[in-house]
């Protein structure tokens, strides 16, 4: 039997419909949410311990994201501005487009004192791959420029076989670039699990490239099925102009559906992702740009965790000049948990290791620095068929706050990857209510 964390690798349409839950399971998820608010604490009790306290209470912030939508993604811009992008069906909020319309719409919109500004299409098409675990990115370029990146579908390949596309907007995100293919390589594989870091006029990218599988055959002999092969980690640089250069292999063999994290650092990027190595060690590695060109990469720690297929359980990064957090999922010696170490060097070394989570964590991590040289680490933690959006305040040193509870969803794929962002004394967070129909909710929490 698999673990609860294990998910595996697949797509799940935002548009496919929840079966309606009958009365015992409404009834037994009101005990569930009961029992949560009392042994879990949605908020933070109000006691002497709240200066030390994770967050402060949490407020639903009224989400732009329509009805069936899901894959959220949240970026602070230089200014402090937050943006969001996530996927609909078009016919969900759009008259002139039949409501049983396949089209799907990348969306944008930013927050503006304390409110989501009208959602924007960045771009609305058949061909937009949707895919739990591999939502398009999003990256501020400033206060009002975008550059954003999504899968693209295309022909001729297997079922997971998809380009990966980015585009800058105009300010205000309202016009959108041509969009570029950020590889060459022309083959009908996998490209995606993508990370955008601004620099200069444009951006940093770094993704998984399939493009090794191109001449391989399916194991199985069988049609549609992926052919058997190594994933890579490659970059390139996307100007403003839509130019691309300096694209390159950074490491040869990686995990195949692991998330990348990528964090602008002084004198070039850090990128980290979960590494593979002939023995099936899937561990986090690390690799940096320096002055135009990537170095080697380094493991971040040796969790030695040897597991026979992908997690599913990218790492997560974020960075104040020289400073850097990390976090992380890892299941080695069969204890699933979740882990954070800091650098003070830009990521040339790691600190020691912290786990923030005690009790039944499923990852998809995220994590954020805050002023005080401390971090916010979230991720999903199974409670039943449910899960918990959990935030826990770590230091330098390895003290851990009380952790709060943001949200409940789903333990199931189509929660997919939880999003959190910090910009000036608030933390916000972006995740899916599986409740009746998948639909992205936001809240946001004062940061004691």
């Amino acid at each position: 039997m698999a673990p609860r964390w294990w998910r595996g690798c697949g797509n799940t349409a935002p548009g496919a419909p929840r079966k309606r839950d009958t009365l015992r399971a409404v009834n037994a998820r009101a005990a569930l949410l009961f029992l949560l608010f009392l042994a879990y604490g949605f908020l933070p009790p109000a006691s002497a311990h709240a200066a030390q306290a994770s967050l402060g209470e949490v407020d639903t912030l009224q989400s732009p994201a329509g009805r069936h939508s899901g894959e959220p993604c949240l970026a602070v811009a230089p200014d402090g501005t937050v943006w969001m992008s996530w996927l609909e069906p078009l016919g969900e909020r759009t008259r002139d487009v039949p409501r049983e319309s396949s089209r799907t719409a990348l969306m944008t919109s930013r927050l503006t004192a304390g409110k989501w500004l009208r959602a924007l299409p960045a771009i609305a098409n058949d061909s937009l791959f949707v895919n739990w675990a591999d939502p398009p990115v999003l990256a501020p370029l400033g206060s009002d420029q975008l550059a954003i990146a999504y899968p693209w579908k295309r022909g001729g390949g297997y079922g997971y076989a998809y380009d990966l596309r980015a585009a800058i907007s105009s300010p205000g995100g309202a016009i959108w670039s041509k969009p570029v293919t950020v590889h060459r390589d022309g083959t009908a594989t996998e490209h995606g699990f993508v990370s955008l870091v601004p620099s200069g006029d444009g951006v940093e990218v770094v993704w998984l490239d399939g493009r090794k599988l191109a001449s391989k055959k399916p194991k199985s002999g069988a049609k549609g099925r992926a052919p058997e092969g190594d994933m890579s980690v490659r970059g390139a640089r996307l100007d403003a102009r839509g130019a691309l250069t300096r694209e390159v292999e950074i490491d040869p063999r990686a995990c195949d559906c692991c998330n990348t994290a990528a964090v602008a650092v002084p004198g070039g990027v850090l990128v980290a992702y979960r590494d593979r190595d002939k023995q099936e060690t899937r561990d986090i590695a690390v690799a940096r740009l320096e002055g135009g060109t990537w170095r080697a990469p380094v493991p971040l720690h040796d969790d030695h965790w040897r597991i026979a297929g992908c997690p599913v359980n990218g790492p997560a990064l974020d960075a104040t000049g020289s400073r850097v957090v990390a976090a992380w999922f890892t299941a080695a010696e069969s204890q699933p948990r979740v882990q954070v170490a800091f650098s003070s060097d830009a990521g040339r070394s790691f600190g020691a290791l912290t786990a923030v989570s005690a009790a039944d964590p499923l990852g998809r991590v995220d994590v954020a620095l805050l002023a005080d040289g401390s971090a916010l680490v979230s991720w999903l933690e199974a409670i039943g068929q449910n899960a918990l959006l959990r935030v826990q305040r770590v230091s330098v040193a390895g003290t851990l706050a009380p952790p709060v509870t943001v949200a409940l969803t789903s333990a199931a794929r189509a929660s997919g990857f939880p999003r959190m962002v910090v910009s000036g004394d608030r933390a916000y967070f972006a995740w899916v209510d599986t409740q009746d129909v998948n639909r992205v909710r936001t809240a946001s929490a004062r940061i004691p």
